[in-house]
């Protein structure tokens, strides 16, 4: 297990770093492919793509046999709000790579995207409540609510990466600061966790995690962001980042990240699932992998906004 976890995770680094140098129209088609992942993950935790009927199944036996009726691949027809999902997925990378390549001046790359970003999340609601009203009494509510917080929780929040890459002049250099802050204080946090670890941040919720190892990760975090920015940005690139704000944004960042982790888990937990999904092996779905990405990457793209 342990073997396969360490393949299949450097073998995810290595895509990851050919995906992120790359840039540009590779990195906006294989996040789209991955936000795509994530959101039917979601999706299906969250038992969308179940009938009314289906909704109401308690009984561990009856659970069982409709696993087993939707395929034991982990494989499913999508049901309309699922549809809409993915669809508005794809047009809302569409939008975002018109704008920050064709739509204004390099120099001012972000200038279309907030409108990108605003458009697409009330088109993208608007659609749903199409799709609610004409399928009604197919899906209830909370399954259309559930559609739109998975939208807006996986393609929109990993796009953020996307936005962080293209959207500064340095983004080939800034980008790294989503995964220091998430895959690093993880590490970080674990170590520390590992070694001195005695008081249990969430016992109910992740009975490992330890207040020490939460305090690791941050610092850890930091330190990485300084080291990153002092030996790497500074000197290869003229970004020229204050060492002490980018202290604040990595420990930020690493808080930021843990609790996304911990949401993930949360969500788990409710729908009593073990993994989102089986694409990684080792470690799960693209969820269980980028929990903590999810939520650092719109906070790394903030706090660099007002530092450029």
């Amino acid at each position: 297990m342990f073997r396969t976890r360490l393949l299949s995770g450097i073998l995810l680094v290595i895509i990851a770093l050919a995906t992120i140098m790359s840039g540009g129209r590779v990195l906006a088609l294989i996040l789209c492919l991955v936000s795509i992942t994530a959101y039917r993950e979601l999706t299906r935790a969250c038992g969308i793509h179940k009938r009314k009927e289906d909704q109401h199944v308690k009984h561990k036996a009856a659970k069982k046999d409709l696993e087993m009726r939707e395929g034991s691949s982990g494989s499913y027809c999508l049901s309309a709000p699922e549809w809409v999902g993915v669809i508005m997925t794809v047009l809302y990378y569409f939008l975002l790579t018109l704008a920050l390549h064709y739509g204004s001046a390099k120099e001012d790359r972000l200038e279309w995207v907030y409108p990108v970003i605003m458009i697409s999340v009330v088109l993208t609601m608007i659609a749903f409540l199409f799709t609610y009203v004409f399928t009604f009494p197919k899906y209830q509510a909370p399954q259309i609510m559930a559609a739109m917080f998975s939208w807006l929780y996986a393609p929109v929040l990993l796009s953020f990466i996307y936005l962080t890459r293209e959207g500064f002049e340095h983004g080939n250099y800034l980008v790294w600061f989503i995964f220091l802050c998430s895959w690093g204080s993880d590490t970080c946090a674990y170590a520390v966790g590992m070694l001195i670890g005695r008081h249990k941040m969430t016992p109910r919720l992740s009975p490992k995690k330890s207040v020490e190892g939460a305090i690791g990760g941050v610092a850890g975090a930091a330190l990485l962001f300084v080291l990153y920015t002092n030996f790497a940005i500074n000197r290869y690139s003229e970004a020229a980042l204050p060492l002490v704000l980018v202290a604040v944004l990595g420990a930020v960042g690493a808080l930021v990240s843990m609790v996304g982790d911990l949401a993930a888990s949360a969500v788990k937990r409710d729908y009593e699932i073990k993994d989102y999904g089986k694409l990684i092996p080792g470690h799960g779905g693209i969820m269980d992998r980028f929990d903590s990405v999810i939520i650092a990457a719109p906070l790394i793209f903030i706090g660099l906004m007002f530092m450029e």
